[in-house]
């Protein structure tokens, strides 16, 4: 049975005997709210507490049972109570509409009270259930939000922690990873509406993208550190080494992809996040003329993904200062890949990257390395 004390219940009819007659029946169990007309029961119907059962007359001067149902079901605080319609009419064509138009029931007069009190019964425990089902879904979905959230902070703190082995290999490189990551970021979003990337760069591959982007460079832990770290300039020998970085890393990854397959965790996103770092980690030294390495593709065999990060990490590469080099001013740096359009970059790339350039400066400017600071050329 529904709770005698929590139930309420409006009574919509025009014909002041027949409120009467259903109050007297109703009140000893349940609340009971009475309108005379179908405007009056409308704002009844939208005030709190909302009723738990609305019983509707069908025939009523200024608006009839039909016009009021139909506005209570066009209504989001109202769309959800349940409606019982009440007439004396006994056309099945009447019948269908009411409950074409979302009635849970009919009652005929003159009214049978017994039938009246189990139908109004039935209702309402039918309400009570669809409101638990309700609340256990909210609490569900929120167990589940929580656990996402909680998943996801989970990745970018594993991320960012290997990413960092990289980097501390490469003690250089500094806030490289947040800079490149914000890099990739903007250009993403830039393009984002561009003919050439809108079926790819929508906002979950964008975020994707953003995720992965740290681990662009994480095969260089497999690298020696006499190669490494030498302060100056590699050997041709030693740099046929150091690109074998970007394999090592996608190698890495993609065992990460078979020991998840092998522990049945094979869920589609992680799947889809570890094939975006993998495209990342072995392609983001490729070149838009097919010159790059390590597999010599051109244009558009290089996954978008990696033609983003190459982009990026040029660009961080040159207004960063090396053992073998100073830090490039910005402007420098913009030429420098604005000249590389169309031959290491991809041309629509560039034309974004030009487009969001104060921003590229800004994100470099947020992510400081004492390095940089340092550096006297840096900020021209």
């Amino acid at each position: 049975m529904f709770s005698e004390t929590s139930a309420t219940i409006l009574i919509i009819d025009d014909a002041s005997e027949s409120l009467r007659l259903l109050s007297e029946l109703l009140q000893p169990t349940y609340r009971v709210l009475a309108a005379t007309s179908g405007t009056a029961g409308l704002r009844i119907a939208g005030n709190q507490p909302k009723p738990d059962l609305i019983l509707l007359d069908v025939m009523m001067p200024d608006m009839d049972g039909f016009d009021v149902i139909t506005h209570l079901r066009n209504d989001p605080d109202t769309q959800d109570i349940p409606v019982i319609f009440l007439t004396a009419m006994t056309n099945i064509s009447d019948e269908e509409r009411g409950l074409q138009l979302g009635a849970a029931d009919y009652i005929t007069k003159p009214i049978s009270p017994p039938l009246v009190l189990a139908r109004v019964n039935t209702q309402l425990e039918a309400k009570q259930a669809r409101d638990w089902m309700k609340d256990q879904e909210a609490t569900l979905k929120a167990q589940v939000a929580l656990r996402m959230k909680e998943n996801n902070l989970i990745q970018r703190i594993s991320i960012r922690a290997l990413a960092h082995l990289a980097e501390i290999r490469d003690p250089e490189t500094g806030n490289h990873i947040l800079r490149t990551q914000g890099y990739v970021q903007r250009l993403a979003t830039g393009l984002a509406r561009h003919p050439r990337f809108a079926a790819t760069l929508t906002e979950g591959y964008i975020d994707m993208l953003a995720r992965s982007a740290p681990l662009h460079d994480i095969g260089k832990v497999g690298i020696p550190d006499h190669i490494l770290l030498k302060p100056g300039r590699l050997s041709t020998d030693e740099w046929v080494i150091m690109q074998t970085h970007a394999k090592l890393g996608s190698d890495a990854i993609e065992q990460a992809e078979r020991d998840i397959k092998q522990a049945e965790l094979d869920l589609k996103t992680r799947m889809v996040f570890l094939s975006t770092a993998k495209e990342i980690a072995h392609w983001h030294h490729e070149k838009w003329d097919g010159s790059g390495y390590p597999d010599g593709l051109a244009e558009n065999a290089i996954p978008v993904s990696a033609r983003l990060m190459a982009v990026a990490d040029v660009f961080d590469a040159l207004i960063s200062p090396r053992s073998y080099k100073p830090a490039i001013p910005f402007k420098k740096a913009r030429d420098i890949i604005a000249a590389e359009r169309g031959k290491h970059f991809d041309p629509d790339l560039v034309d974004a990257f030009l487009e969001g350039f104060d921003d590229f400066v800004a994100i470099a400017k947020q992510h400081l390395d004492a390095a940089l600071i340092a550096s006297p050329r840096w900020t021209n």
